[in-house]
């Protein structure tokens, strides 16, 4: 009995011991998580800060009628159906933590070495958005530069809409590149320099064309504004980025349904259903990055969009200047 007795405080001891230990060294390491998340929080304090700063400050500018921005400029020059890439700073990613490490990662592993292919000069484009008519149906609306929107995948608020001029004054990238987008039959060589070309001057099947394009822009708007609400695509977008980023350095990714960039992806979607991307297989259409854009389809098969014959993407047009800093 005695014996009985002692090997029953023994075994309590044992484990009244093995309670502090465990106790101790989860302390231990929540202290030592919250020390490495201090910088994190102050990081991501300091980006929502200034974004909100941003948009007070967008939201705030005194609009003087008939004196034009830069940026205004810019919008006037676009169309739907154009891409717009952005090499954007991952420090300045106010949606959080992942966003950032997605941003990153994208730059990192999906961009590629200056090769003399692309038809950009210089810059890390991993995020892209199509120009689309915007949520005006008002009269004439559809022939007004001020409501062009930019269809993007983000992380903080899923897949949005927003006037393009807004995207732009909000936008912090070190580069945003416009790619102007022509049909057959249309000559935006010198528009996009020194303004559009007079819809009276092209032929019924050009004007056909961009109206179709127009439309199925529309539908494809619509579409994904709904899905990206019901799917809460918001939660899912850093995520797919990250792994995505992962598996094409791990050169897994035909073997994944997921895309690798998924801005890319939503792109490529968008200029499929428009009519003029070629109709790849889903899994193609889920492998193309952003880099891909900045590739002749004409002259490269391989890490390129392929557009169908007779459209084209014109040569790039600088909406923001590269920086280092």
């Amino acid at each position: 009995m005695k014996k009985m007795a002692s090997q029953r405080r023994f075994f309590q001891q044992f484990i009244t011991n093995l309670s502090k230990r465990r106790t101790k060294l989860a302390l231990q390491l929540s202290a030592s998580a919250a020390v490495a998340s201090m910088p994190i929080m102050y990081w991501s304090h300091n980006a929502r800060k200034e974004r909100a700063e941003r948009e007070h400050e967008v939201a705030t500018r005194i609009r003087i009628p008939s004196v034009q921005t830069i940026d205004d400029l810019m919008v006037e020059k676009c169309q739907p159906g154009d891409v717009i890439l952005f090499d954007r700073r991952s420090e300045c990613c106010a949606a959080g933590f992942s966003a950032a490490l997605g941003c990153l990662l994208g730059k990192t592993i999906l961009c590629d070495e200056e090769d003399g292919t692309r038809s950009v000069e210089r810059g890390s484009y991993e995020h892209c958005g199509v120009v689309v008519p915007g949520l005006s149906d008002a009269q004439g609306a559809q022939h007004d530069s001020s409501n062009l929107c930019l269809l993007e995948a983000t992380s903080g608020n899923g897949i949005v809409c927003r006037p393009l001029l807004t995207r732009l004054e909000m936008s912090r990238s070190r580069s945003v590149m416009l790619l102007p987008l022509s049909c057959p039959g249309e000559h935006r060589l010198q528009d996009v320099i020194t303004g559009l070309e007079d819809e009276s001057e092209l032929s019924e099947k050009t004007k056909f064309l961009k109206k179709t394009m127009n439309d199925e822009l529309i539908k494809f708007r619509d579409k994904w504004l709904t899905d990206s609400q019901s799917q809460g695509y918001e939660n899912q977008h850093s995520y797919l980025s990250i792994m995505g980023a992962f598996l094409y350095l791990t050169n897994l990714y035909p073997t994944f349904p997921i895309p690798v960039s998924p801005s890319a992806w939503l792109v490529v979607s968008a200029l499929q259903e428009c009519g003029a991307a070629m109709k790849l297989n889903e899994k193609q259409a889920q492998q193309t990055r952003v880099e891909d854009f900045t590739r002749d389809g004409r002259f490269f098969e391989k890490n390129s969009v392929r557009l169908r014959p007779g459209w084209k993407f014109l040569s790039p047009v600088a909406m923001r200047e590269t920086s280092v800093s």
